[in-house]
């Protein structure tokens, strides 16, 4: 309940039992780990914390950064009332409850920060709602987002708050932060007097792939493997610690960004002919939870698009890698989609067709619609032949190398060229032939 939240906000230093995650937040800015480049010396953060001001903002980050605690050591740090927001279970009316009791706590000269996470699921007309009353200092609303703000948060609402860019956590960081969280006697693992390897907390840190939050659920687990150990020798090892985090969940969203992020690193790796790399973005898709066969329709687009008659065979080891996939399943099915993935990286690259074909589109879009060529209609009937359909046509396979002297496009495109064969692969042939042709077109001798 909203009327709940102005009553009684939660302290910094008050943690109540939970995950290790949870009781381990920083109670300060000094304990906040990470995000240099915001709270550092002379810094935009630390400079507008030193003038006692606090501006709108849209935090934008991977989970386990530290967005929604960095928004509670703000609000603490200026002496404001924390409000925590959910984007998943309230609406316009939970948003009027708290403007209202924002503007009654405004009136005793107390500020009221809004902390809204995952600010990219309101949708318009709840960021709508948001707007006067962040104009008016009713409200300093701070919002959490995983996904790019440019694409979820509305143009308004951006324009009234600053977006800041949060990190993935260093290794080092997460590696202090996994050593607090062991040495803590009141809010960590210090009762256990569990030691720990070196290498076993740069593990844990590489599996968390940044995320604090990761990294302190994958440190519990392992602690309670330790702590069944004899008493005085528990210590966290390697082993434990990659058993730990073995079933970790990759940084991964098939609906959100990082989904559009880990395929562009597919496709320009197969572009850039790199099969290593090629293999290691589609191993991460296949364990991240990817549908296979969105991949192998994306092979399948890449063979016409970025291979295309440089080696036409591509598109068939393609296809071929999709039919295998089918008739397989997972995991067997996926060393298919590994052999496409090599073989196009490896392929010689051309984008001629795809320019070619866009060149033609834009044509049918922009250029007059003629109609089609006399000589190039079929007259199936005697006033069809009367009318000149089919009249001059060159039967190619009746002409020396089969090959006729004729026009094809419409008269107020004659002449236009749309395909470019590259230099490579089999285009060099196909390239030499369109020369030779289109030399013979326009009467030039050979």
């Amino acid at each position: 309940m909203t009327s709940d939240l102005f009553d009684r906000s939660p302290s910094p230093g008050e943690r109540l039992p939970g995950p290790l995650a949870d009781r381990m937040r920083p109670r300060s800015l000094k304990e906040f780990v990470g995000q240099e480049h915001l709270l550092g010396e002379g810094k935009i953060l630390t400079t507008a914390i030193e003038a006692g001001e606090l501006p709108s903002l849209i935090l934008w980050g991977p989970p386990g950064c530290g967005k929604t605690t960095l928004a509670f050591l703000l609000a603490d740090e200026h002496k404001a009332t924390f409000v925590p927001f959910s984007a998943v279970t309230s609406g316009i009316k939970e948003i009027r409850d708290v403007i209202a009791r924002a503007e009654r706590e405004r009136a005793y000269g107390k500020r009221t920060l809004l902390f809204i996470d995952e600010i990219h699921r309101f949708n318009k007309a709840q960021q709508d709602a948001f707007l006067p009353h962040v104009e008016r200092g009713t409200i300093v609303l701070i919002g959490a987002t995983t996904e790019n703000p440019s694409f979820e948060v509305i143009a308004p609402l951006l324009s009234r708050a600053k977006v800041l860019t949060l990190q993935p956590l260093a290794e080092e960081g997460l590696v202090l932060i996994l050593r607090r969280a062991l040495d803590d006697r009141e809010r960590g693992l210090g009762p256990l007097a569990i030691g720990a390897d070196d290498e076993a907390l740069r593990a844990i840190a590489r599996l968390s792939a940044g995320d604090a939050r990761a990294a302190l659920n994958t440190l519990e687990l392992a602690a309670q493997m330790a702590g069944r150990e004899p008493e005085g020798s528990r210590r966290l090892t390697l082993n434990m610690a990659q058993e730990a985090g073995q079933r970790r969940a990759l940084l991964y969203d098939k609906a959100g960004e990082e989904h559009y992020n880990l395929i562009s690193a597919l496709h320009k790796s197969l572009r850039g002919s790199d099969p290593d790399a090629s293999l290691y973005w589609l191993a991460r898709m296949l364990a991240s939870g990817e549908d296979p066969l969105y991949l192998a329709r994306r092979l399948v687009r890449f063979a016409s698009e970025d291979v295309g008659n440089a080696d036409p065979q591509a598109l068939h080891v393609a296809l071929a890698a999709k039919d295998a996939f089918h008739f397989l399943g997972s995991p067997e099915g996926e060393l298919a989609l590994a052999q496409a993935a090599a073989y196009l990286a490896t392929a010689p690259k051309s984008n001629a067709v795809y320019m070619a074909f866009g060149e033609a589109q834009r044509d049918v879009e922009d250029a007059p619609l003629e109609g089609v060529p006399l000589h190039l209609r079929n007259a199936p009937t005697p006033l069809m032949k009367e009318m000149g359909y089919g009249a001059a046509y060159q039967y190619p396979h009746d002409l020396p190398e089969a090959f006729a002297e004729q026009d094809y496009l419409p008269e107020g495109l004659k002449g236009r060229i749309y395909y470019h064969p590259t230099d490579r692969g089999l285009e060099v042939e196909i390239g030499r032939r369109l020369n030779e042709w289109r030399r013979r077109k326009v009467g030039i001798p050979s």
